[in-house]
């Protein structure tokens, strides 16, 4: 871990850690919510803050990943051919697969299974944030049913405008959130890179050596399947809105259809949630015989929707019928002249749920066993129909509301 000696992080503020966790580190009721003025920061001190990005679009567009994409494949691929001595090995080379990449190794019917993902802190709690981003690194893996993770690093941007003390606050925070994420997961942080940067990005890779039947590739959907979704839409929205009660202007456009409390619970459940592990999702798929799943996060429901039925080898399309939403969102959503394009599917999620194609008779089954296992719902959303490989939302989708837990 020595890469992670952030310069003036002291020993006093680890101590104020220790305080704000209060117990199991994993049982989030025992944790009282981060307060800036318990370790001598001002009031107005948000995170969220060094994520100011002064209107640059943060995220690639999908079709500009898309061409990205390919031409990797093409060049793994023309590899492929002139290391023809792996033919011999009983394991399909998958490559750049959907949400992980995934080699064979050299070593007896082994494979190397690996992701990265990094992104700015979106909740102004920074050990809530160190979780999500860690439970975020950890979702590609789960939606390759992948469950185990053999190790963990940890990427950290600290930002160059926080100041010292706000420093040793922080980013003590944010790692040990990210490590309880991976102790909860089952597996360890052994390093990683810090560096100094205009942002503060938190992030991670996950790598795991398995054999071929531990994965799930996502390419199998068959007419007839159903579509289950195991995390609630609507995190994005729920936390532009959190942000917009400091913000008058903002916050008077949506103040006619939720309150600051309804705002508040939205928020509380967007982090549990994002904070979550698909760990139970992802171990559920081999019981219920999934045929293929991927993770929804940054180009929301109908993009991952998209990218996962163009990767099957059936012709098969995806129609969506319901939108499990967090309570309220739907009504900001379309308060603040649909800029989210929440029910269009277009809407950000992070560390979002596990989107999978389940036979129709193994679903309702699947849904109830996850809801016993976690106490947290899912839902059929949708059917695999015939098609040409598209997904689409149909044009009145049901909203389910889905409430905040107390």
């Amino acid at each position: 871990m020595g890469d992670y000696q952030v310069a003036g992080v002291q020993q006093d503020a680890l101590g104020a850690v220790q305080l704000e966790i209060g117990g199991n580190p994993n049982t989030l009721a025992l944790r009282r919510p981060f307060d800036p003025l318990a370790h001598d920061l001002e009031a107005s001190f948000r995170l969220t803050r060094f994520a100011d990005l002064k209107g640059r679009g943060c995220k690639v567009p999908q079709e500009v990943l898309n061409k990205l994409v390919e031409g990797l494949q093409q060049d793994y691929n023309s590899a492929e051919h002139e290391h023809a001595h792996f033919m011999h090995m009983a394991i399909p080379r998958i490559g750049i697969g959907l949400d992980c990449s995934v080699t064979p190794l050299r070593h007896g019917g082994l494979c190397l299974v690996q992701t990265t993902d990094f992104f700015y802190p979106l909740v102004d709690d920074p050990y809530m944030m160190g979780k999500i981003a860690c439970a975020n690194v950890l979702s590609d893996l789960y939606a390759m049913g992948v469950t185990e993770c053999d190790n963990m690093l940890m990427l950290l941007g600290v930002s160059t405008k926080m100041t010292e003390k706000e420093r040793d606050v922080v980013i003590p925070l944010i790692m040990r959130g990210f490590k309880d994420s991976a102790l909860e997961a089952g597996t360890t942080v052994t390093g990683g890179q810090t560096v100094v940067n205009p942002w503060c990005t938190i992030g991670g890779v996950a790598t795991t050596v398995c054999q071929p039947n531990e994965y799930i590739v996502p390419d199998n959907a068959v007419v007839g399947d159903v579509l289950v979704l195991t995390k609630p839409l609507g995190t994005q929205v729920a936390v532009n809105a959190h942000q917009w009660l400091d913000q008058p202007e903002r916050w008077n456009r949506i103040k006619l259809v939720v309150s600051e409390e309804d705002v508040r619970k939205a928020y509380h459940r967007a982090m549990d949630s994002m904070a979550r592990l698909n760990r139970i999702a992802s171990r559920l798929m081999h019981k219920y015989n999934a045929h293929g799943a991927t993770d929804i996060t940054g180009f929301g429901l109908l993009g991952h929707a998209q990218t996962l039925s163009s990767h099957q080898k059936n012709e098969v399309s995806f129609v969506i019928h319901n939108l499990p939403v967090i309570a309220k969102m739907a009504a900001v959503a379309k308060a603040c002249g649909n800029m989210f394009q929440l029910l269009q599917g277009h809407s950000a999620e992070t560390s979002g749920g596990l989107l999978i194609c389940l036979p129709r008779e193994q679903a309702a089954a699947y849904c109830k066993d996850i809801e016993k296992q976690e106490g947290y719902q899912a839902w059929i959303i949708g059917i695999v129909e015939k098609g040409n490989r598209t997904a689409r939302i149909i044009d009145k989708p049901r909203v389910i509301e889905v409430p905040a837990k107390e």
